[in-house]
């Protein structure tokens, strides 16, 4: 669905000066890595080689024989390890100097990819010319990857002193180490004896459209992703292949998988895992979720244990979905993820192949770099940018800073609960009743065991505590409900280690603060957050020989809320994030068969908010036919703020899948502004409003994006400690109009709101305000 795509533009200056003068003009504290890039050896290499593991980065990658992202023939794919830190030359055994050590880098050069220039035949060629240019600054080492769509950029092996000598370079804008950063989900639960719910919930929407999925890759045998009649016209404009790779054969794609391809030159092919397939096929399942969660087919019937558990759909049923495998599986798991070479050459094919939407669930810094601006480039060739905030919680600052990127935090809203009765084994006593995150429809009574009592020969007392797989005796938690401690491994491999030991039932107790999940468990199981848990780790141990009854309490009905996983944005940044919030916590999607027999479970985390504002988007842009940029603003316009929740956690708030529905929204301007803005030379233009306490006025520009003239009134709500004013009071506008509202403040505390417009007729349009110091 071409169409969407913004206009061309005129050829964008070097980004080396245009940053440098933004983080000098607008003080941008915690995205301002890009200006002159500083030299290369300034940036630690943790021993990871090729792929650096980063705070907030994650592992990754694969490589496409695509013109826009080429593999180059080059020394082997694997990164080199034991890099040193200032990649100076060590000494040899016999006393002579060894060679520098090569690492894996990423150069970009100053200027846009072709996605951000004028049409031009020769655009490609010319950038390929550029990049040898400065290679050949450094002796013309073969590239790995060449971009030239979303940025003019290589990632190429170089030493610290010749990527020093790049950097020094007046056109190169930024030279980083390859690094590794991780997926945005919490974990997959597969479906066990519970009922399960879909982010979808109607048959069509997104019909014409793509969504491209930067993740782990897909496995297509699902009918969430068959060929249907009822999947429309096919996209206009994608120029997208299917590359039979390995176990991807060409069979693979369809109607409704309509592009295959995969990175791993960043990762090393050498260090994936030995179950993974050095193909777009998933087997990992974080990819396949994402992707069936955005985009999967409706009607598509929910099985597992042989029980029918409704039916499925993605939020945007009848889009079309492309596959870029970026991130893989390491024989450790802590290893997995996703290169940022890898994912930056995802992303320049993604912009190439001319998606529609372009969901990224991979955390990542709070910072601008090299996968950020190749997010800048795949908004230029037409594409909603959408990007999981990540899972750090309070502990750090939302990735995805960027203003051209749509980033999401999570919610929880409603969830299933279920309680937990206990009993002295006579039924004489009772205990407390306690409710908590509960998924099943079953209700199971029995002994009550504690896991760290009931110790597997061979197994140690910490792993029975945490319910390792293994680590239970069989003969001690048979028909038992078993009581064990969250950490160590995943929550649902607690449960199967429980239902391994013939148990009946499973309480998991936080033993830190952090949410409860309603996962769907191998067996009937209530998770109970920290306080309730220590309430029932003391009766237990009060009363060895007590009972316990697990009985479901259906669906909660209390007010959505933020996670406390869902990162949150920083006072100290000119753009303010998140953009929305989308539900995150359970959310059923389809598994690869050699994740799950049963092909469904459920995920956690802000990927699968992401998710389902990537499929909202696909929504948005086929029922409107609107750019990328105008999607963007309509699905902030048509958020739901949530109820005493900052926006430094919510944003504009709530994204509904339906988002189609709001019909008038803040224009967003046009693509060619952040680069105005990079350069210190237009307005910031992201739709939230910073200001400072010292005073100051902000504008944005809003339009009527409905079918009638209307009239909104303008005001401020919340800013209680500053002296807010919003000007015009009212606005009358013609379809397609526009007005600039402004927001003063005048000397104030830290404080936020937000600027309300609502029409006469009801329609509501909120634009976010934080007052910081």
């Amino acid at each position: 669905m071409r169409g969407l795509g913004p206009g061309a533009r005129a050829p964008a200056r070097g980004l080396r000066r245009l940053v440098t003068a933004a983080v000098l003009s607008t003080s941008l504290a915690s995205l301002g890595v890009l200006g002159t890039a500083a030299p290369a050896a300034a940036v630690p290499d943790d021993g990871f080689g090729g792929a650096a593991r980063t705070t907030g980065a994650s592992p990754s990658s694969s490589a496409s024989a695509t013109p826009s992202s080429t593999p180059s023939s080059s020394p082997s794919s694997s990164p080199t390890s034991s890099a040193s830190a200032d990649g100076d030359a060590g000494a040899a055994t016999d006393g002579t100097q060894a060679p520098a050590e090569r690492r894996l880098y990423l150069v970009t050069l100053t200027g846009a990819g072709t996605a951000g220039q004028p049409e031009d035949p020769l655009a490609t060629v010319r950038l390929r010319a550029e990049q040898d240019a400065v290679l050949g600054r450094v002796g013309s080492p073969a590239p790995v990857y060449r971009w030239t769509t979303a940025l003019n950029g290589v990632a190429v092996r170089l030493t610290a002193a010749e990527a020093d000598d790049l950097a020094a370079l007046p056109e190169v804008a930024l030279v980083e180490p390859n690094s590794v950063r991780t997926l945005a989900g919490r974990g997959v639960a597969t479906v066990g004896a519970a009922t399960a719910e879909s982010a979808g919930t109607g048959s069509v929407g997104g019909a014409g459209t793509v969504v491209g999925v930067v993740d782990t890759g897909l496995d297509p045998a699902s009918a969430a992703f068959a060929d249907v009649p009822g999947l429309g016209s096919a996209p206009g404009g994608f120029t997208g292949t299917c590359d039979g790779e390995g176990a991807w054969g060409q069979a693979s794609c369809t109607g409704k998988v309509v592009a295959g391809h995969s990175f791993v030159e960043g990762f090393g092919a050498d260090r994936v895992s030995a179950s993974a397939s050095l193909s777009p096929l998933d087997t990992d399942g974080h990819g396949t979720q994402v992707a069936s969660i955005a985009a999967g087919n409706s009607g598509v019937t929910v099985r597992a244990g042989g029980d029918s558990l409704g039916s499925f759909s993605g939020v945007a049923p009848q889009a079309r979905v492309a596959v870029y495998k970026a991130c893989w599986t390491a024989p450790d798991p802590a290893d997995d993820g996703c290169a940022t070479a890898d994912l930056v050459a995802a992303i320049d094919q993604a912009a190439r192949d001319g998606v529609d939407v372009l969901e990224l669930a991979v955390d990542g810094p709070a910072r601008l770099d090299t996968v950020e601006l190749a997010l800048l480039g795949a908004g230029e060739s037409g594409a909603v940018v959408v990007a999981a905030a990540g899972n750090a919680g309070r502990t750090r600052t939302a990735a995805h800073l960027s203003p051209w990127v749509t980033t999401v935090g999570a919610v929880r809203g409603a969830q299933r609960t279920g309680s937990v009765s206990v009993a002295s084994s006579d039924g004489r006593t009772s205990g407390p009743v306690l409710s908590g995150a509960m998924a099943a429809t079953t209700r199971v009574s029995g002994r009550l065991v504690r896991g760290v009592d009931a110790v597997a020969r061979g197994a140690t007392r910490a792993a029975a505590r945490l319910c390792e797989p293994g680590s239970l005796d069989a003969a001690t938690v048979r028909d038992a409900v078993v009581l064990c401690e969250r950490g160590g491994v995943g929550r649902i491999d607690k449960s199967a280690a429980v239902a391994a030991a013939d148990g009946a039932g499973m309480v998991l107790v936080n033993t830190a603060p952090d949410g409860v999940d309603a996962d769907l468990h191998a067996v009937p199981t209530v998770h109970l957050d920290q306080a309730d848990g220590r309430t029932l780790e003391r009766w237990v141990a009060a009363h060895p020989l007590g009972r316990a009854t697990l009985a479901p309490q259906g669906v909660t009905s209390e007010r959505a809320r933020v996670p406390a996983f869902s990162a949150g944005g920083t006072p100290d940044s000119p753009v303010l994030k998140p953009d929305v919030v989308a539900t995150g916590t359970d959310v059923l999607g389809v598994l690869p068969a050699s994740v799950s027999s049963d092909r469904w479970g459920v995920l956690t985390g802000t990927s699968a908010a992401s998710a389902v504002v990537a499929g909202a988007a696909a929504r948005l842009a086929a029922a409107t036919g609107l750019e990328a940029q105008g999607v963007r603003a309509r699905l902030v316009a048509g958020a739901t703020p949530l109820r005493g929740v900052s926006v430094l956690r919510q944003g504009a708030g709530q994204v509904s899948p339906e988002a189609e529905d709001s019909e008038v929204g803040l224009l967003v301007p046009d693509r060619g502004d952040y680069r105005d803005w990079l350069a210190g030379a237009g307005r910031l233009p992201s739709p939230g409003v910073v200001l400072r306490t010292d005073g100051g006025t902000a504008r944005r520009t809003v339009v009527n994006a409905g079918t009638s003239t209307r009239t909104w009134r303008v005001r401020v709500t919340g800013l209680d400690s500053a002296d807010a004013v919003a000007r015009p009071a009212t606005v009358t506008l013609a379809p397609g109009e526009r007005a600039t509202v402004r927001v003063s403040v005048g000397a104030s505390l830290a404080d936020e709101g937000s600027i309300v417009l609502r029409s006469t007729d009801g329609l509501r349009t909120r634009i976010p305000v934080l007052v910081r110091r």
